[in-house]
């Protein structure tokens, strides 16, 4: 007989709770239970990955249909994914070219809203903050905010950085608090409350853990191990980075700092912060914690360097402004941790599906190029099937189209998850084909 767990069952210790991935044995994510296989479909999710400054002037294409589809050198790192993959061109944000700068490109790039000058802060409510509010709300975490560089609050030609730091906004003068630090991020994801120990989170949870094991079918039971070595993975890794002198996640101005954390910085790895956020992306999605994510892998206007790739004689900003090899290797360094979001997702199996088939992933920057600082196009592509609602493998060309509005495909997206609005941002009508 299968046990029958609620849709927000968890396993529990002190101070600790860890939400489970699908199984076949349970109706965890069951939203009726008195329905036959009432469990048997797992949620739908949304996560946001943003570059800032985008792409190589020459080399952001897709052509083609399914597997057939060719790509230019950026998207190179996703060619296994050309079948689960939505290319979108020609879509734009009115209200972005009004300053033509990089603040006022971004700070509305998921809201369409007009933005305030003059160092003022006003945007409006972003597309996965409305998802958070009415879709992610029955979860621990309805929208987990992740960031690989730090915010920006002083002011550039009349706009605030802050709109260059920040692309979730819960409401037009609140930007949504960014994670910059893994281990808060995991915190925020595992454990309840403020309660903080030095114990591990699985640790914590082991004995819950055996009593499920008991009740659930072989299969499951692998299915279990394999969360939980993850979860485990994702602490040791944590563990490690702090014990080379990285003060969660950021490197210290000093060998032994003598301020609780760097003013300024980077990331002494930004290769290995990147792969931990997207991980705590994929492990939040994974255990239900959220299903709403969003991942600022830099800023607009970015003083990113790349030292992990050799590149470390140029910030990312002034590396945008040349279409160099270089720029092309950081381009698709960035796209990497897309696909490797894609690949971790595709690997954990729900039912007839895999988490990427039940995930929507928009992957997007706030201009074409940082060369010529052009946003009357924006690059933008979705991955993941959407539990179904999404037909993927195909290119789509809006340039010539009367609606190519960005807010018109917010409401498309909107839509499949059952949050449907007459009007968002600049848009009252939905993208066509999505």
């Amino acid at each position: 007989m299968k046990r029958r767990l609620s849709r927000r069952t968890m396993l529990r210790g002190l101070g600790v709770s860890m939400a489970l991935p699908w199984m076949e044995s349970t109706a965890v994510w069951g939203e009726q239970p008195n329905k036959a296989n009432a469990g048997a479909e797992a949620p739908l999710r949304f996560a946001v990955l943003f570059a800032g400054n985008g792409f190589h002037g020459q080399e952001w294409w897709a052509k083609g249909a399914g597997k057939e589809m060719e790509l230019g050198g950026v998207l190179a790192p996703l060619a296994d994914y050309r079948e689960r993959m939505l290319f979108l061109e020609g879509l734009y944000n009115e209200e972005a070219l009004k300053g033509n700068i990089h603040s006022s490109q971004t700070g509305n790039l998921l809201s369409g809203a007009p933005l305030a000058s003059g160092g003022e802060i006003r945007s409006g409510a972003s597309v996965d903050q409305v998802l958070a509010q009415r879709y992610g709300r029955g979860t621990k975490v309805p929208s987990l905010v992740l960031a690989c560089e730090k915010s920006n609050p002083s002011v550039h030609k009349n706009y605030s950085m802050l709109y260059s730091s920040h692309i979730s906004w819960s409401s037009p003068t609140t930007p949504t608090p960014l994670e910059l630090y893994p281990a808060l991020a995991f915190d925020r994801l595992f454990k309840e409350g403020s309660h903080r120990s030095d114990q591990s989170v699985l640790d914590a949870v082991l004995s819950d853990a055996s009593d499920l094991r008991r009740n659930i079918s072989t299969a499951d039971r692998r299915k279990l191990d394999e969360y939980l070595d993850s979860v485990r993975e994702v602490e040791r890794r944590i563990d490690m980075a702090a014990e080379r002198g990285e003060l969660q996640g950021w490197k210290p101005t000093l060998q032994q700092p003598n301020i609780a954390r760097p003013a300024n910085g980077v990331p002494q790895d930004i290769g290995e912060h990147m792969r931990l956020m997207c991980d705590l992306l994929v492990l939040g999605f994974q255990t239900d914690a959220t299903r709403i994510c969003t991942l600022k892998l830099n800023n607009d206007h970015s003083s990113l360097r790349f030292a992990n790739l050799g590149i470390d004689y140029m910030i990312h900003h002034l590396l945008s402004h040349q279409d160099s090899d270089d720029w092309l290797k950081v381009n698709q360094f960035f796209v990497e941790q897309l696909a490797y979001v894609a690949r971790k997702l595709d690997a954990i199996q729900e039912g007839e599906r895999t988490a990427l088939d039940n995930s929507m992933i928009l992957f997007c920057s706030s201009m074409l190029t940082g060369r010529t600082h052009d946003a009357t196009q924006l690059p933008v592509l979705l991955l993941g099937g959407a539990g179904g609602k999404l037909e993927t493998g195909r290119v789509l060309n809006y340039r010539d189209q009367p609606n190519r509005k960005m807010c018109s495909l917010y409401l498309s997206l909107m839509d499949k998850f059952g949050v449907t609005l007459d009007k968002f941002g600049d848009s009252t009508e939905r993208l066509p084909n999505i």
